[in-house]
């Protein structure tokens, strides 16, 4: 199954619209060119809804907010509607501020994401649930089948929460993937990465369903096979290999 999906990705190479945070531009890029797909990054509000209407997929990260942003997510996110492209939303950090808490709804009053991907706490604020975090991190425990269904229930969406195991909710079927690894979880970025190759997915035909859970398996795998390289120590000599793998198929 999750070879199919991505060789559809690498056959297609979707391009991939990211309006995401600054710290994590280079490695997404990167990280999705190695998955298949082809990444471009606008932020004028002047040319956002151009860019989508050129682009198979919308990625709408709100890492490093700031009000130009916010109005570019929205303007972008409306041309996306329109032509039927998916998007994917990520809350980062929501609970943490006042100011990104209305920005999320905002953004999710004038956009209909296809998926919401975040952490437990992320998208438990969405729905007015509280779960403890720190930073843009999710700390405490959680029942993330609950979550996920409640989420796609509210926005009419599908929904992602990420962790030890990923949850997915796609037109009410809750599923479980269970790849991947620690050391994800040491590096900056590797949430808004899977963000954008889950874009990617769902750009190409098939399934929402089959493309999220083959991109979550992939994504994990490859973080897997990257940490079992011999010459891997730790995050920073994780990253390259985990990149490489995630060029690699299934048989890797």
């Amino acid at each position: 199954m999750a070879v199919s999906v991505i060789e559809r990705v690498r056959t297609q190479r979707p391009l991939i619209h990211h309006i995401t945070n600054s710290v994590v531009m280079n490695f997404t890029a990167n990280g999705l060119l190695a998955f298949g797909g082809s990444p471009i990054m606008a932020n004028a509000t002047q040319e956002v809804a151009d860019v989508t209407r050129l682009s198979q997929g919308l990625l709408l990260n709100i890492g490093t907010l700031h009000e130009e942003q916010v109005k570019a997510m929205i303007l972008a996110g409306k041309a996306a509607n329109q032509i039927g492209i998916p998007i994917v939303f990520d809350p980062v950090g929501a609970p943490a501020t006042r100011y990104r808490s209305d920005a999320c709804q905002r953004i999710l009053q004038e956009v209909t994401p296809t998926v919401i991907k975040g952490n437990a706490g992320e998208l438990a604020h969405l729905i007015g649930l509280n779960v403890e975090t720190q930073g843009v991190d999710s700390t405490g425990a959680a029942d993330s089948e609950a979550i996920v269904r409640l989420v796609a229930e509210k926005y009419q969406t599908g929904a992602v929460c990420t962790g030890e195991q990923d949850v997915g909710c796609i037109d009410g079927d809750v599923f479980v993937n269970e790849t991947g690894h620690p050391l994800l979880a040491q590096i900056t970025g590797s949430g808004c990465l899977l963000g954008s190759l889950l874009t990617a997915s769902l750009a190409v035909e098939g399934s929402p369903k089959e493309k999220v859970l083959a991109t979550l398996s992939h994504y994990g795998r490859a973080a897997e096979q990257a940490a079992g390289q011999p010459d891997v120590k730790g995050p920073g000599t994780f990253i390259p290999r985990f990149v490489d793998a995630l060029a690699r198929g299934e048989e890797a």
